[in-house]
């Protein structure tokens, strides 16, 4: 029972060194602004955005609103995930033992609250995401991250949604390439530009978008 207590405890604190190892912005983030573009690879969209501190996104200038809810969904999905959350917090109310091991990593089995969850940690980074959120399984898998001094964000990486119960694809892979870069000297990393390439699914054409942010500056500037 007590080797039992131990293994649980190593596999916790192994995960929790990866979690507390993401990049997140610290509590005093004021936003930032700045210009935005779209491209499909035959249209190249132009306009201006914000993001405030509560992480709201604002496009302006762009006429058309799939692009516009596009680039607004993109700068929301990033910074929501720079948002820093204790451990305790997050899986508080969750319980971790280790899986098996392969090339992509460890293997976290999650136990508690989000039972039925998992991810694999290698090298205090998250390399593998499997969860199930709002009815559907998510399948994060990560290639390559950027170190910062404040910890990694993930450049290069793919997600899936599937059917929890059979496991069948809901829609076709996307597959993302992030460039982050600090707002100002020792400030904020921020992203700069993402590629975004979704498989074709049920009908539905493969795509790739291109998203890029520049001029950038602190709503502290202001």
């Amino acid at each position: 029972m007590i080797q039992k207590k131990v293994v649980r405890e190593s596999c916790t604190n192994l995960f929790k060194a990866a979690y507390e190892n993401r990049y997140t912005w610290e509590k005093e983030f004021s936003g930032y602004k700045g210009t935005c573009t779209w491209s499909d690879g035959e249209s190249l969209i132009k306009g201006y955005f914000n993001l405030s501190k509560d992480l709201k996104a604002s496009v302006k200038d762009i006429s058309d609103t799939n692009v516009q809810k596009a680039i607004s969904s993109q700068l929301w999905e990033v910074a929501i995930h720079r948002v820093r959350r204790s451990f305790e917090q997050t899986h508080g109310e969750n319980t971790f033992t280790l899986g098996d091991e392969n090339e992509v990593g460890k293997e976290i089995l999650v136990g508690g609250k989000n039972n039925g969850d998992k991810y694999r940690v290698k090298n205090d980074v998250v390399t593998m995401v499997h969860r199930h959120i709002h009815g559907n399984l998510i399948v994060i898998e990560t290639k390559e991250v950027l170190h910062t001094e404040k910890g990694y964000l993930s450049q290069i990486y793919s997600s899936q949604y599937l059917d929890p119960t059979s496991k069948k694809d809901l829609k076709g892979k996307s597959f993302y390439k992030d460039n982050f870069i600090p707002l100002f000297k020792g400030g904020p990393w921020v992203l700069a530009s993402r590629s975004l390439e979704q498989e074709s699914f049920e009908g539905i054409k493969s795509s790739k978008q291109t998203f890029s942010f520049s001029s950038l500056k602190s709503l502290d500037d202001q």
